[in-house]
């Protein structure tokens, strides 16, 4: 089968692989439909994460299961079907839970060894562990290209929002409108918020978070601190989304954020940073950060996604076949592209 495989910073290939097979009953294999390129399938090309050169790429993935093990029973062969960005084995603590995110056994596919050694799904073949936990059928009808965001980038975004309590009439500011940040400027306004203020400096992002209904501020050529003063009457936003991965974003985040708000951290951060702590003591700020509980979330974003309430398909802005994945991986590196899909 082909596979998408990392070959160093800068440099991905279209390969030749042996097929997967199943190695535990309740394995399920898919053969991929639509598998995305995401914001920290970046991380890893740029090297700014580290990768095992060889390994497969990706972990966004829609496709039709063509064997399952014995101990399968939410999906069967045959059926078209969604999966998490991480597998969680449902048994441990956290799980038990309903904190999959913090599964004891978690794998993430496609990051290599540091997160479990499980091969990506920018591949012809998938090999998906845990299924009847990790994957969904997909909704009649439902396009790949939405089904594909419920797994990872549209349950981040949700989660941004979901689990930082936002209410209907809360003020929202969200840092960062990549396809998470923009993700969760839908949650938000489907969760009841407003105003709801959207900070970048990509023309494009702030005209689509405009579209989504929210008040677009440009970074650098606005004051993002008096915007949100504006918009809310001197006191700040509830809940400040931090979707980039970066101290400066951080900082913004935390400086926009009412006195007892929450900051949402859903940027992906691998390096120390300074904040001012400070402000966040003064004004008894709560700070969540981490990967997003995508698994507990997925029944109600996919319902979402079915009835039209969140809508990614703007969000798409390539559509490529799986053997010009360099190109891909360039295009996205050059921030031409917001997302892009990738197709057998």
């Amino acid at each position: 089968m082909r596979a998408v495989t990392f070959q160093g910073p800068g440099e991905v290939r279209l390969d030749e692989r042996p097929e997967p097979e199943l190695q535990a009953p309740d394995d399920a294999i898919v053969a991929v439909e639509a598998s995305g390129i995401c914001g920290s399938d970046l991380h890893l090309y740029t090297g700014r994460i580290p990768l095992e050169p060889g390994f497969t790429l990706g972990h966004e993935y829609v496709g039709t299961v063509t064997a399952a093990g014995e101990a399968v029973r939410s999906v069967a062969v045959g059926d078209r079907v969604l999966g998490t960005f991480h597998v969680a084995c449902g048994a441990c603590p956290a799980c038990r839970r309903a904190r999959y995110q913090a599964c004891e056994r978690s794998r993430t596919f496609g990051h290599g060894r540091a997160l479990g050694d499980l091969q990506g799904t920018q591949a012809d073949l998938a090999l998906v562990p845990h299924a009847n936990l990790t994957l969904r059928r997909v909704p009649d009808g439902m396009e790949a290209q939405v089904a594909l965001f419920a797994g990872d980038v549209m349950g981040t975004g949700y989660h941004a929002t979901a689990a930082a309590g936002v209410r209907a009439g809360d003020a929202v500011a969200v840092v960062g409108l990549g396809p998470v940040g923009l993700c969760a400027v839908q949650a938000a306004r489907a969760a009841g918020a407003a105003p709801i203020l959207a900070v970048d400096t990509v023309a494009d992002r702030l005209e689509l978070a405009r579209a989504f209904g929210a008040q677009p501020v440009h970074a650098t050529e606005e004051d993002p601190r008096a915007a949100v003063k504006a918009a809310t009457e001197g006191r700040g936003v509830q809940v400040a989304v931090e979707a980039v991965g970066d101290a400066r974003a951080l900082e913004l985040a935390i400086r926009l954020a009412a006195p007892t708000g929450l900051v949402s951290v859903v940027g992906v951060h691998n390096a120390r940073c300074e904040v001012h702590m400070g402000l966040v003591w003064i004004k008894s700020l709560e700070l969540r950060a981490g990967q997003a509980n995508v698994i507990a979330h997925l029944d109600h974003v996919l319902a979402l996604l079915h009835d039209g309430v969140l809508d990614p398909r703007p969000l798409v802005s390539h559509h490529l076949p799986l053997d010009r994945a360099p190109e891909a991986y360039r295009r996205y590196a050059r921030r031409e592209a917001l997302k892009i899909v990738l197709e057998p």
